[in-house]
């Protein structure tokens, strides 16, 4: 029997539509391979972008570490001797004397006072700063020996009375005066209250109190440290340590060189 025409054609129109759908498969894995990154295959699936399709995971950055902070330098306090008379940080006071026989070596003058050299650059500038604003330091006196600061004593004993003197002058060889260290100034613009309390109140005593550091000294008697250093305030009476230590004193509110060494103090003699 002879197979009927329009099978025929049938037969064929099913083979080459199985034909186009094999080769749409392929022609979708194709593209997925070797397309671009929204190629999908057709036929087997709905499109899904390449990029969706595959996710590829993603690592955390790695924190970086934070330095430890530098450790802020140290003062070294240790730099120089605070019992030998010949250092620049030696205490003297009330616990702590000097041999009758120092007198130190480098004394030179200024303005006719004696002072040690490492003082006189440091002095002078700052006679010279406080002109310029308008303060007037007088240099009063400076280095006493062991004789001459027990002729002071006296005077004042003599003039004043025993307790007063206590409380304002060393006996001799417990004055920083015989180290060559220290200096006492007057007012130029107002002797009277030269070696008076009242000398706070004066532009130099005001100056001195504010700016003295700037240049390596330090009030050595205020009325906050009288407790430490045995003496009663007196704006007048400076002692050169060197800038460094007085930035280091200033910079951390320390009031005293006793408080600043760990130093013994008080308004007692050690010799009673």
């Amino acid at each position: 029997m002879r197979t009927p025409p329009w099978r025929s054609v049938a037969l064929v129109v099913l083979g080459v539509a199985a034909l186009v759908g094999i080769g749409g498969v392929a022609s979708g894995l194709w593209s997925v391979l070797w397309g671009g990154q929204t190629a999908a295959i057709q036929g087997l699936a709905e499109e899904v972008p390449w990029d969706q399709a595959i996710v590829v995971p993603s690592l955390a950055p790695r924190p970086t570490p934070t330095p430890a902070p530098a450790a802020a330098p140290t003062f070294d306090l240790a730099q120089h001797s605070t019992s030998d008379p010949g250092s620049p940080w030696v205490i003297v006071n009330k616990q702590h004397p000097v041999t009758p026989d120092h007198v130190p070596p480098d004394l030179v003058d200024v303005d006719g006072a004696r002072v040690r050299a490492a003082v006189e650059p440091d002095l002078r500038a700052m006679v010279e700063a406080a002109r310029g604003q308008g303060a007037r330091l007088v240099v009063r006196s400076g280095y006493r020996s062991h004789a001459e600061q027990a002729d002071a004593r006296a005077a004042i004993e003599a003039r004043r009375g025993f307790a007063h003197a206590e409380r304002y002058s060393a006996r001799p060889g417990y004055s920083e005066h015989q180290t060559g260290l220290a200096v006492d100034i007057d007012s130029g613009s107002d002797p009277s209250c030269n070696l008076q309390t009242c000398f706070t109140r004066t532009p130099e005593g005001a100056w001195l109190a504010e700016h003295a550091w700037e240049h390596g000294f330090v009030v050595r008697y205020t009325e906050q440290n009288t407790g430490v250093t045995g003496y009663a305030p007196e704006g007048w009476h400076l002692r050169w340590v060197g800038r460094e230590l007085t930035a280091h004193l200033h910079q951390n509110g320390i009031g005293s060189l006793e408080e600043a060494f760990g130093v013994s103090g008080g308004a007692e003699y050690v010799a009673g």
